[in-house]
């Protein structure tokens, strides 16, 4: 816990009053200058607040009406939010660049497909910086999807909760939708993916400097209070320190960022030397290994799908490796999402000593971890190799 967060927070602990539903001033004041920073100004009354990205995913898809369209594979909570209201989800194949994103081709025909059956898509949900596959969606790629999806007269809503995550800032181009197309682009940040603890909720709403911005503003607000949506006073004295961004935040994001960027590295190694495959990691906590290579191997263990496969590599690893079709994947593909925060959980001493080592993966308790890994994916590679007819 950074402890100048944990001051902040203590501070307002004893606030009686609550924070009203949408945020108060000082937060709100606050995300937009985060915005303004990163070069999407938000102006008075186009911003909001929430307790946790997916009130606000509800309340834009109660807002927004008709079907919503996600990518294949996507983050495993926005899809169950649309289905609680009954709107049907579409999930679209992503192009081979990267994930996050649909593959515009697939997008303008899936929003046919749709409409020639009665469906009303009206909602796309992307991210540029992804969970579950740690990729980043090139400008260009992600050009031809906003240009796919205004033409189509769809709304987008763009979840940047790992905006802050990206692994090398100065090799890896993120530029945002918002920036393509402001008119019809929501931006949501969940603020657990890089500046608060995953248990103080809080997320803000950007949407776009425009009538129909102000009227999806009203609406979502009306949904909040219905849902009496509010960020706990504490939690959010904490997010408007967190978003205004001093150094010791911005010195702790950095150095978290470095250390997950190092684990997910070796992660991708170990999966890639087992003869898995895996998009290198370029943002987040996470890796999307795809194992089909070694089906037989697996097949040999009674795995076959990827709930088999989350079922024995969350056993053998002591923790959890959902399975691709948690996140809207095939259910027979053999994906699983590996997350770098398990390989370095421990005491609080030693997470601390995580954030300040130079080399991370030589620690005890993650090596030791990492070293685990190694060799459940190793046996399955020598496994499949003796499954191997001879040449």
């Amino acid at each position: 816990m950074l402890p100048e967060l944990a001051a902040v927070l203590a501070r307002a602990a004893g606030r009686a009053e609550g924070e009203p539903v949408g945020g108060g001033p000082a937060l709100l004041d606050a995300a937009r200058g985060y915005w303004s920073r990163r070069g999407v100004p938000a102006g008075p009354g186009r911003v909001a607040a929430g307790p946790g990205a997916p009130s606000l995913l509800l309340a834009l898809t109660a807002a927004l009406g008709g079907d919503v369209l996600v990518p294949r594979p996507c983050a495993a909570w926005w899809g169950p939010y649309a289905r609680l209201l009954g709107r049907p989800v579409f999930h679209v194949a992503t192009p081979a660049e990267c994930g996050g994103v649909p593959d515009p081709f697939a997008l303008l025909e899936t929003v046919r497909r749709v409409r020639d059956e009665g469906g009303d898509p009206r909602l796309l949900v992307l991210s540029v910086a992804d969970d579950p596959t740690a990729t980043v969606a090139p400008p260009e790629v992600l050009h031809e999807v906003v240009e796919a999806a205004a033409g189509e007269g769809l709304h987008l809503v763009s979840d940047e909760t790992w905006r802050d995550t990206v692994h090398s800032p100065h090799e890896t181009v993120l530029v945002g939708p918002a920036e393509m197309l402001p008119e019809r682009v929501t931006v949501v940040s969940d603020l657990a993916g890089a500046l608060l603890p995953a248990g103080w909720p809080a997320a803000v709403v950007r949407f776009p400097a425009s009538a129909a911005g102000d009227d999806l503003h009203a609406r979502v607000l009306d949904v909040l209070t219905a849902l009496d949506a509010r960020v706990a006073a504490p939690v959010a004295a904490a997010a408007a320190y967190a978003l205004a961004e001093p150094e010791p935040v911005t010195a702790r994001v950095a150095a978290a960022v470095r250390l997950h960027a190092r684990v997910a590295e070796a992660l991708h190694s170990a999966v890639v030397a087992a003869g898995g495959m895996a998009r290198p990691p370029r943002a987040g906590r996470h890796l999307y290994a795809d194992l089909s290579p070694l089906r037989e191997a697996l097949a040999a263990h009674g795995v076959t799908d990827a709930q088999e496969l989350e079922d024995f590599l969350s056993a053998r690893l002591g923790m959890p490796a959902p399975g691709g079709h948690r996140f809207g994947d095939d259910l027979g593909a053999l994906r699983v999402r590996l997350s770098t925060g398990m390989l370095l959980d421990g005491t609080d001493a030693q997470r601390t000593e995580c954030l300040t080592s130079p080399t991370p993966w030589e620690l005890p308790h993650v090596q030791r971890a990492l070293a685990l890994l190694r060799s459940v994916l190793d046996d399955l590679r020598d496994d499949a190799q003796r499954w191997e007819p001879p040449r």
